[in-house]
């Protein structure tokens, strides 16, 4: 049986795409994820179970289609919409190293506190494929706000109140209006 605590979080099913049952999805694995036969584990009914890819194709850095195999139509894929993809701690570890893997969870759920705007939401995922590393910070209203993960802005990260104080240049939260 599949615990949750033996689970990481590692996206979501989006929408449905096409009558075939592939599925828009925002995800942090590629596929070397898939390709290596680890399997999505999704939550249906409190239980918690494995999905295999048959295929994997990437719209974006961080969207992506996949078939899961006994996924064969749009009506199938129609009850995976909205639900949380996640991966054994284990998976991602083969994936992605122990080291690599402790550093983003080490800030994924913290919150984030700038100095003169309060609070600002939690650090839901980080953006580290390109050159500057960005937190993906979801406010009150579920929107998702981009702020770089550099020195200069953070000012203080405090495990015991799972927050990370920053001061951030005016107008940078407004730029993802």
């Amino acid at each position: 049986m599949i615990k949750r605590e033996d689970l990481i979080e590692i996206g979501e099913f989006i929408k449905t795409h096409g009558i075939l049952g592939e599925l828009n999805t925002l995800l942090d694995v590629d596929e070397d994820f898939v390709r290596d036969e680890c399997p999505f584990i999704i939550e249906i009914d409190g239980i918690f179970i494995p999905f295999y890819a048959n295929s994997m194709r990437f719209r974006s850095a961080h969207s992506s289609l996949i078939h899961l195999q006994g996924v064969n139509s749009d009506v199938d894929a129609k009850q995976f919409v909205g639900k949380i993809i996640y991966a054994r701690r284990s998976d991602l570890v083969k994936y992605w190293g122990e080291e690599e893997l402790e550093e983003e969870l080490d800030f994924i759920g913290l919150t984030i506190i700038d100095t003169n705007l309060g609070t600002i939401g939690e650090i839901v995922d980080i953006e580290d494929s390109t050159e500057n590393v960005l937190f993906l910070v979801k406010d009150s209203s579920g929107k998702i706000i981009y702020i770089p993960a550099v020195d200069e802005f953070i000012d203080i990260i405090d495990d015991n109140t799972h927050t990370v104080t920053v001061t951030l240049p005016d107008g940078l939260v407004d730029l993802n209006d």
